[in-house]
């Protein structure tokens, strides 16, 4: 027997588990996630009281449905190998905008919509200035945070924007079939953004992208175009939560959403969305806001001091960060 024959048995053995292995490790990328939310779920109703409440299931879900909203449009920055650091700011510098606007013409309509557009126009400008101007996301989006920050203080003078018109407190507190409007809203883009990401030419070049840009645009995608269209919409998804977070809050709140982009980066790497780009589920994310925002939920029906809630946040993404490397590692193999 040859050597080239003998190698070609040792390979043709080894065959059946290295299947095992690499269909055991598919089963675990799929489904421990849900797995683990499932048992986290399972051991917090039985241990904590009131948390399976109906009430407390509705309040769960109207608690997340802002970070669930713009983790939809940060899944597919992330996918892209990029972030945005200004959507706190968005929401903020929105909802006052909303505020103001609304109260100057008596109208809620033209308010949303000018502030839908004005989160829009900060979106593209992330956008143009990443794709273009070739400026890092990190330094891009962090100026912009700054700037958008400041609008908002400067528009409102510092001070909360109440609306004369209570129309607008309807978009936030209204209910549909039992569950508030806000959620109906988060669901629907669950559901959009999914179908954009699974079915659609703009999310295959989005992950196209994230895996290799260059490869993308030997391939014939225009990647300059596509990231300004994920940072554009990212701004106006923004904009929408912080309208319906002013709505909740009944004023523009020029100090509202500090901390937001680091909530909605961490849903989405904790449901599996790479920092290195190029790989993003809907189902990931939809589970990690969940994860978020029950584990959030939880500590606050214990009472447990903030201080020491940030200490949790912060162990699960870094954990969170420990996966998606060690993810990309076995791939890289």
């Amino acid at each position: 027997m040859t050597d080239s024959q003998a190698a070609a048995i040792g390979a043709t053995r080894e065959t059946p588990a290295a299947r095992r292995r690499a269909l055991l490790w598919q089963v675990v990328d799929d489904y421990s996630l849900i797995l683990i939310f499932i048992a986290l779920f399972a051991v917090l109703s039985a241990s904590v009281q009131y948390f399976f409440s109906w009430d407390n299931m509705v309040g769960l879900l109207l608690s997340v449905s802002q970070i669930g909203m713009v983790s939809c449009t940060m899944m597919f920055c992330l996918a892209s190998r990029d972030f945005d650091l200004s959507v706190g700011s968005t929401v903020a510098f929105a909802g006052v905008f909303c505020a103001i606007v609304a109260n100057a013409t008596g109208s809620v309509t033209i308010g949303v919509a000018a502030a839908l557009v004005a989160g829009g126009l900060v979106g593209f400008v992330n956008g143009a200035v990443i794709a273009k101007l070739r400026i890092n996301a990190l330094i891009t989006t962090l100026a912009t945070m700054e700037i958008v920050r400041g609008l908002a203080f400067i528009s409102s003078q510092g001070q909360a924007v109440g609306v004369t018109n209570e129309a607008f407190f309807t978009i936030g507190s209204a209910e549909l079939l039992g569950l508030p409007v806000p959620v109906w809203v988060t669901l629907a883009c669950f559901a959009v953004f999914g179908v954009l990401l699974n079915k659609t030419i703009y999310g295959r070049n989005t992950l196209a992208i994230g895996g290799n840009p260059d490869a993308a645009r030997l391939a014939g995608v225009s990647v300059d175009r596509v990231r300004i269209a994920i940072f554009l919409i990212q701004g106006v998804v923004a904009a929408l939560a912080g309208i319906i977070l002013a709505s909740r809050m009944t004023s523009g709140q020029p100090n509202a959403g500090e901390g937001f982009e680091l909530n909605v980066i961490s849903a989405c790497v904790l449901g599996g969305v790479s920092l290195m780009g190029g790989r993003a589920t809907i189902s990931g994310v939809i589970v990690g806001v969940l994860i978020m925002g029950t584990v959030q939920n939880a500590m606050s029906l214990m009472n447990i001091d903030a201080f020491y809630q940030y200490l949790v946040r912060g162990t699960i993404l870094l954990i969170a960060v420990l996966v998606d490397q060690l993810k990309n590692r076995r791939q890289a193999r």
